[in-house]
């Protein structure tokens, strides 16, 4: 099903393995998998963005051997 666009589209910037998709898609999965830590508001992106935080406490203990898997999608 073709996809209707309304408005216009801002694409600020795309580096690395970063995908953009305007149509129709079946699937759309991952080339590259990354952990981060940050506080509350710390990764926020985009236009006009407004972050009040009081407190921010970001937990980095992480026990678990592996996560997420991309092993069939390169």
């Amino acid at each position: 099903m073709p996809a209707l666009i309304l408005g216009g589209i801002m694409v600020t910037s795309i580096s690395g393995n970063g995908t953009v998709n305007l149509g129709d898609v079946l699937q759309i999965a991952p080339k590259s998998t990354a952990k981060a830590f940050s506080g509350g508001g710390g990764d926020n992106v985009g236009n006009f963005i407004q972050t009040n935080v009081l407190f921010s406490a970001t937990n980095t203990l992480d026990p678990s051997l592996k996560d997420a898997s991309n092993i069939g999608n390169n």
